[in-house]
């Protein structure tokens, strides 16, 4: 299982509303707005990177009001 969060740019006063759309999609663990220079951070989790990659690319950037993602895979050292 690959594990990642994704910070989340978004266009302003849509955090909320985009938040609770990622939310809602499979592979989605937690959806939260934040204040800072995210405005959306989300944990999401895949069986391969490659099932990260399109999750994020397929499914969570095509949210409306999203202007940047960045992706922080998960690591175990």
């Amino acid at each position: 299982m690959v594990q990642a969060y994704i910070l989340i740019q978004t266009e302003v006063g849509k955090a909320t509303a985009v938040a609770q759309a990622i939310s809602e999609i499979t592979g989605v663990v937690q959806a939260e707005d934040v204040t800072g220079p995210y405005d959306v951070i989300v944990r999401a989790e895949a069986q391969t990177v490659d099932d990260l990659g399109r999750l994020v690319v397929a499914r969570i950037q095509q949210v409306e009001g999203i202007t940047r993602t960045l992706t922080c895979p998960v690591v175990h050292l």
